[in-house]
C-alpha cells in the first residue's frame, strides 16, 4: 500500500528528520569565492581529493627553498582547496620551520609538548602516552586573540592501519545553514578559552597558572577571510563557551548545532598518512580531528604552527 492509499483516517508517523534544512537535501559544495579567478598551475600538479576541500601536491620536493612563483602558486592552492598533502617529504625539523616561516613568523604553544625547539610541538601516541587533541574537531587555539594562521604537521611514524586525519571546511558549513540560523550568527559574538579543550589533560594547578596568561577571548561567531572574503563559522567545540548577548541555554543549543556542521561527510576530507607526509593547512578556514583508532600502536606527528591575525 503506497502513502496515496492511507486511509485519511490513519495518522501517519512524525517526520525523524527535522525540516530545517540542516539534516537532509542536497548540498551546497562552492570550493571558492564567486569571483576567483580560476587558472593552471604551472609548478605542481593538483590532485583533488575531495569536493571543496584538500589537495595532493605533486611534483615539488619541499627540502628546497621556495622561489616567489612557486610560493605564490602554494598560496593560491592553499586558498582554493584549504588544506594541501605532500606525499614523501621526511623533512628534517629544521626544513619544515623553513617551509612554514614562507606563511610568516611561527608561534609557540607552551600548553602542548615541545619537539626539537619551543616552536615545534611534538605529539607521540603510544600505549601510556601523553593525551592530545585526538577524537574532537577543533581548530587550533581560537583561544588566543591572534589564532593560528596555519600549521604543518609532519608524520614521523604512523600505526600500521588507522591514525587518519579528517579536515572539515567551514565556509560550506556556513554556506547550508539555513537562513534563519545564519540571521541569529551574522555579527554575533562568541567567547573562546583553553580551560575546556585542555582540562583533562593536566591538574588544577597547572591549569590555574595558565588561566593568567590565557584568560577568555571573543571572537566573531562567523569570519570573513582575509584573503578570499568568504564567511566561515568560527567556532569550535575545544574552545568556544558562550555565544555573547544570550541565554546560557540558548547559546549551548546554538552552538551544538553548530558544532555539528563540522561533522557532515561532503564538507569533509580524509587523509591516511604515510610517514614523511606532510599536511598544510588553512586554519582560518577548516576544523581537524585526529582519529585515534590505533589501538597500542605509535604514532608520532610533529607540527609548527604559523602566527595569524585577529578575526574579523
Amino acid at each position: 500500500m503506497s502513502v496515496t492509499d492511507v486511509p485519511p483516517t490513519t495518522p501517519l508517523r512524525p517526520a525523524r528528520i527535522p525540516d530545517d534544512g540542516l539534516y537532509e537535501g542536497r548540498r551546497l559544495l562552492r570550493r571558492t569565492p564567486d569571483d576567483w579567478q580560476e587558472r593552471p598551475y604551472e609548478l605542481f600538479e593538483v590532485v583533488p581529493q575531495a569536493a571543496t576541500i584538500g589537495a595532493e601536491i605533486r611534483g615539488i620536493d619541499l627540502a628546497r627553498p621556495l622561489s616567489a612563483h612557486l610560493r605564490a602558486e602554494l598560496d593560491r592552492a592553499l586558498l582554493e582547496w584549504k588544506v594541501l598533502f605532500f606525499r614523501g617529504q621526511h623533512l628534517t625539523a629544521e626544513r619544515q620551520r623553513a617551509f612554514a616561516r614562507n606563511w610568516g613568523e611561527l608561534e609557540t604553544n607552551p600548553l602542548l609538548e615541545r619537539g626539537d625547539s619551543d616552536e615545534v610541538v611534538r605529539f607521540d601516541k603510544s600505549a601510556g602516552g601523553t593525551p592530545s587533541f585526538e577524537n574532537v574537531w577543533h581548530t587550533d587555539v581560537t583561544f588566543r586573540e591572534r589564532p593560528a594562521m596555519g600549521a604543518v604537521l609532519q608524520l614521523r611514524e604512523v600505526p600500521p592501519s588507522g591514525g587518519d586525519t579528517l579536515w572539515a571546511d567551514m565556509a560550506a558549513a556556513y554556506d547550508n545553514l539555513p537562513r534563519w540560523v545564519t540571521e541569529r550568527i551574522d555579527g554575533a559574538v562568541a567567547e573562546h578559552d583553553f580551560l575546556p579543550g585542555f582540562r583533562r589533560f593536566y591538574g588544577p594547578e597547572r591549569l590555574a597558572r595558565w588561566q593568567e596568561s590565557f584568560p577568555p577571548v571573543t571572537h566573531p561567531v562567523v569570519r570573513r577571510h582575509p584573503a578570499t572574503g568568504r564567511r566561515m563559522l568560527f567556532v569550535n567545540a575545544s574552545f568556544t563557551t558562550r555565544i555573547l548577548g544570550m541565554e546560557q541555554g540558548e547559546s549551548d543549543r546554538l552552538l551544538r548545532l553548530l558544532f555539528q556542521q563540522a561533522h557532515v561527510p561532503e564538507f569533509q576530507v580524509r587523509f591516511r598518512w604515510q610517514a614523511g607526509d606532510i599536511a598544510f593547512w588553512d586554519n582560518r578556514a577548516t576544523q581537524h580531528y585526529a582519529v585515534a583508532d590505533y589501538g597500542d600502536a605509535r604514532r608520532v606527528a610533529e607540527r609548527v604552527a604559523i602566527a595569524g591575525d585577529r578575526p574579523h
